[in-house]
């Protein structure tokens, strides 16, 4: 490798950690909220509305006089709490129906194919608010309507290798000396499939995360008054000019956070595609 090839690693390497350490301090953040926060983050005290920064409040406090450090904190542990489960169910889900319809074939595979085709013709955005409408907002609900219009695209992405995959001669060695096709679907199949799925549930979770943040904005998450991000961006709205930090504080924290999952998938990427490197 030239010195110019082993640099761009070496800062491609660098990029990565410094995602993975964003990632990771939201993370403990998010644990450690009850630990760390210096108050209550839904204690309303009307007289202490709309301060700035100070000894007492460290990011100043909200409309009601909730404090924001502490309600940026439990932001964390809440946007975290939901795009972590969302990112592994649809992750999951995607590989398994993936795996099924790729390796079996036949009628499985059509039907797969044809619900995946018709997932395709709805835009996300609008599967996702019509599950909501069916639900109705709420935390469970958006973690439904999440799900439900994440997983398709890792199905199709898991599908198209494995139907290469299949015909591979170690798959067709271990059909010969009697292997079961469960055995050779975890042993063979899966992973060979494993680091690109990888790198798109890295990338993907940046996605989910600003799904969640939006949503909330819109009214359609967390409900009132439990802390989160997109909620607190939403009732920073009317004071943006007099108060700026209501929404720039919250929306910050998502900037970083889905930056960091970007910095760690894109490192990701170049570690298990050679044709990156």
């Amino acid at each position: 490798m030239s010195l110019s090839g082993w640099a761009r690693g070496v800062r491609r390497r660098w990029i990565g950690f410094a995602g993975g350490i964003i990632l990771g301090l939201f993370l403990l953040a998010g644990i450690l909220a009850s630990v760390i926060a210096p108050q209550d983050p839904n204690k309303i005290d009307l007289t202490a509305d709309l301060l700035g920064p100070g000894p007492r409040h460290f990011l100043g406090t909200d409309q009601l006089g909730r404090d924001v450090f502490s309600r940026l904190l439990y932001g964390a542990r809440s946007t975290l709490g939901l795009a972590i489960p969302i990112t592994l169910a649809v992750t999951a889900i995607g590989i398994v129906v993936g795996l099924v319809a790729g390796y079996f074939g036949g009628w499985i595979d059509m039907i797969i194919s044809a619900l995946l085709n018709a997932l395709f013709a709805l835009p996300g955005l609008v599967l996702t608010l019509a599950v909501l409408a069916l639900l109705g907002p709420g935390r469970l609900s958006l973690l439904v309507a999440l799900i439900a219009a994440g997983w398709a695209s890792f199905a199709r992405i898991v599908r198209g290798p494995v139907l290469v995959i299949r015909e591979s001669g170690y798959v067709e060695s271990a059909r010969a000396i009697g292997a079961t096709d469960r055995r050779i679907l975890i042993r063979h199949v899966l992973p060979n499939v494993l680091g690109p799925i990888l790198v798109l549930a890295t990338l993907d979770f940046g996605t989910v995360l600003l799904s969640i943040a939006a949503l909330s904005f819109l009214g359609l998450g967390e409900r009132p008054p439990a802390a989160e991000w997109g909620t607190m961006l939403n009732d920073g709205r009317p004071y943006f000019r007099s108060h700026p930090l209501l929404m720039v504080l919250p929306g910050l924290c998502i900037f970083l956070l889905v930056l960091g999952a970007n910095l760690l998938g894109d490192t990701l990427r170049d570690v298990f595609d050679p044709r990156h490197r």
